[in-house]
């Protein structure tokens, strides 16, 4: 019988899962979706609800507390005055997942995991915008020639 045992190993260690569980919890903060297995987003979508609701309290030991289980302090800027003004009124449910077939190599079924009313912007918080330099380079060749 399965009594007792609360989540899923994932085949990893106790600090690989922990690790695991922080590097996608910042990236689902800082991107606001992400594609992962399935598994591991239904792992993801009870700590990444838990950290919102943290985040709507606003004292001293709830910063703490997310500045512990995010070890970053841009995520945890982000929960605090971006994401826990967006779900005000919302009390729980503050992230979806959707499934996305299945991997190529190894068939294992994909999901995305995303916060309902999520910007769409975030997707592309870290693609660069078009190339400036070159541009300016050209301009100071044909100025001076």
């Amino acid at each position: 019988m399965r009594h007792g045992f609360a989540n899923k190993k994932l085949n990893r260690t106790s600090e690989h899962r922990k690790a695991l569980l922080k590097n996608m919890l910042n990236s689902l903060i800082k991107y606001e979706q992400i594609t992962t297995t399935l598994p591991k987003a239904k792992f993801l979508k009870p700590q990444a609800d838990k950290i919102i609701t943290l985040g709507k309290k606003e004292t001293l030991q709830t910063t703490k507390l997310l500045m512990k289980k995010l070890q970053n302090i841009q995520s945890t800027n982000k929960v605090k005055k971006t994401l826990s003004k967006r779900y005000v009124k919302r009390n729980g449910g503050y992230t979806r997942i959707v499934k996305a077939g299945f991997r190529y190599g190894d068939n294992a079924p994909m999901a995305v995991i995303e916060f309902v009313d999520r910007d769409k912007e975030a997707k592309r918080v870290d693609k660069k915008k078009k190339d400036t330099t070159k541009e300016k380079k050209e301009e100071k060749k044909s100025a001076s020639a």
